[in-house]
């Protein structure tokens, strides 16, 4: 896919001018000439605008959502520490970037920088919306906002409002982050990397099942005195999002959208925010997942009008929307 980006002047949700952000995205050919199906993909937590990248099974020549029959569009989140205006983003005024000076953004803030995109673009009709995780959250929230614009959508393992479950979550997070020294000083990108090995690793509990620990990190020395297999994989799933140069202020950032996430907010509550929605809409949740239950998403599944929904086994909890790409790949070529 191809990189590309522009700027606006976003007006923050919860309040101040945002001048001048900076709004990375990736498209699947040079130009829209009007006429391909459009599929925009909005991204999860750690992710970037090239699903190429992050999700290979599921987007490509050939794959469910392919490059070369669509016009695919995915949009670097605000916050993000991939190219969207964010604490990494290098500011003139402050000769340095942004870091905790950055201000607080929220999903709606989010999707205020793809309408910029779309626009840009000049794209009146998505044919398919989708999004999983916090991806899904950017979705539910467009497809609310401007319901006119799109002819089906999909939200896998996601929901319309965070839960005290994941903001519980988010909030471990963000103290493992501050108990680091160096994420206050503030004196660069490498600071709080030691709290962003440790939040990262929080997160993967939260993102796998105990049954997924269990079939991939199971001591296979029966007689093995202290288990640590585990524990070994946590250690390098933290340092390898610090590898891929992902910084603890993108990361706190993002926490902090997470927590404003509520499709219902000023528009009369939940239901009735999801009552606006005119597309066609799946809605996908994992047996497993512990952040997004089944229970949950079938409840407000059902508060989307003629909403499909799809429930998928998978051993490795909310991370299936990664993993178990031929079961999302027979739902969504229905």
């Amino acid at each position: 896919m191809i990189r590309q980006e522009c700027t606006a002047d976003l007006a923050l949700e919860a309040g101040g001018i945002l001048s001048g952000a900076r709004i990375v995205y990736h498209v699947s050919s040079a130009e829209y000439d009007g006429k391909q199906n459009v599929v925009w993909i909005c991204h999860a937590l750690t992710a970037n605008s090239d699903p190429e990248d992050w999700w290979p099974e599921m987007v490509g020549l050939g794959k469910a959502i392919d490059t070369r029959r669509n016009f695919v569009v995915c949009v670097n989140m605000l916050g993000s520490a991939y190219g969207s205006e964010g604490p990494a983003t290098f500011r003139a005024e402050l000769s340095r970037p942004w870091l905790l000076d950055f201000p607080k953004v929220t999903v709606r803030d989010m999707i205020s920088a793809s309408i910029v995109v779309r626009k840009r673009l000049g794209i009146k009709h998505v044919d398919m919306l989708i999004g999983s995780s916090i991806g899904g959250f950017q979705a539910m929230e467009w497809a609310v906002t401007e319901p006119e614009v799109f002819g089906h959508c999909f939200f896998i393992a996601t929901a319309p409002r965070i839960s005290p479950y994941l903001s519980a979550c988010v909030e471990a997070q963000r103290m493992a982050l501050e108990a680091d020294p160096t994420f206050r000083e503030a004196s660069g990108l490498s600071g709080g990397e030691a709290g962003l090995r440790c939040a990262r690793a929080q997160a993967l509990i939260s993102y796998r099942s105990f049954e997924g620990y269990g079939l991939t990190q199971y001591e296979e020395d029966a007689d093995t005195l202290f288990a640590g297999r585990a524990a070994s994989y946590e250690r390098y799933q933290g340092e390898k999002l610090v590898r891929r140069g992902f910084d603890a202020y993108s990361y706190y950032t993002l926490c902090n959208a997470l927590d404003s996430h509520n499709v219902g907010r000023f528009r009369g509550g939940v239901a009735a925010a999801l009552g606006r929605i005119r597309a066609r809409t799946t809605v996908v949740s994992i047996d497993s997942d512990c952040i997004f239950p089944p229970s949950e998403s079938s409840a407000w599944a059902s508060m989307i009008p003629g909403a499909e929904y799809y429930e998928i086994s998978s051993r490795f909890g909310h991370d299936g929307f990664l993993l178990e790409t031929a079961k999302l790949t027979a739902i969504i070529m229905k």
